[in-house]
């Protein structure tokens, strides 16, 4: 059987910070820097096999340039060539963008810099998961929201928010960084969502479940991005939810051109 992914992304810089410092990956698309700033949404088909990677990637506020490693990040993912085990290049991945970001640290004297990343990769026959960090990576189905990523975090000060253990743009001499990855298989009906903290630190996942239960797909980032915007927005918002379809013959055509379109128009 054959599938198709729709999706529906959105960033938003909140209502505190001066920088957007989040950036994600769909459908071969990530953002700029300045678009980063000004806000985006994006909505569209990942065909799986090819334009088959989705990602948020949330910039870490306490260290210098947290937007540049998150742009690295998302320019890195957008290079995901599935051509072997698909496990290990995501792996691969996680050791390159790692690379990059410490790279463009040494190059430019920026003391640390880092970045969370949450992927899914939707192959024809799997769903792969992979992350770094604690942005999370849920899925909802049969009215149940199911946190599939795991955190990377250190025991928490008192009083304050635990950090992390692991993120993109560590040193390899300083720590080898081990991403979490899992498979999983396709249900049609099945959403995925895929956020920085700025949505989960505003609302509980019940309170995301019913959104996600009660809202037409097309309409529920908007609904959850104004809900963390109605509780102070305090850091940066990126959503992206995706779900999975059965595919007929003349959709999958008709995305497949979608697809081509979007590509040459970004190359």
């Amino acid at each position: 059987m054959e599938y198709l992914v729709r999706y529906s992304c959105l960033s938003d810089i909140g209502c505190c910070r001066a920088v957007n410092q989040d950036n994600y990956i769909c459908g071969g698309q990530y953002l700029t820097i300045p678009e980063a700033q000004e806000g985006s949404r994006i909505n569209g088909t990942l065909i799986p096999g090819e334009t088959s990677v989705a990602g948020v990637f949330d910039g870490l506020g306490g260290e210098e340039q947290g937007e540049m490693a998150s742009f690295l990040a998302a320019q890195c993912a957008a290079q995901i060539c599935f051509a072997g085990d698909p496990v290990e290049e995501l792996r691969e991945y996680c050791q390159n963008a790692n690379a990059m970001i410490c790279h463009y640290a040494s190059d430019h004297q920026v003391a640390a810099m880092g970045t969370t990343a949450a992927v899914l990769a939707f192959t024809k026959e799997r769903i792969l998961l992979c992350n770094i960090g604690d942005s999370p990576i849920f899925r909802f189905g049969g009215k149940k929201l199911e946190k599939l990523s795991v955190d990377h975090i250190a025991p928490a000060p008192f009083g304050r928010k635990a950090p992390l253990s692991q993120n993109l743009g560590i040193d390899p001499a300083e720590l080898v960084i081990e991403p979490y990855v899992a498979v999983g298989t396709y249900h049609p009906g099945d959403l995925y969502l895929i956020c920085s903290d700025g949505l989960t630190d505003m609302a509980d996942e019940t309170e995301i479940g019913e959104i996600l239960s009660g809202t037409a797909f097309e309409k529920a980032a908007d609904r959850l991005l104004q809900l963390a915007l109605s509780r102070g927005g305090r850091d940066n918002v990126t959503i992206l939810l995706c779900r999975i379809e059965r595919a007929r013959k003349n959709l999958l055509h008709r995305a497949a051109q979608s697809v081509k379109r979007i590509i040459r128009s970004g190359s």
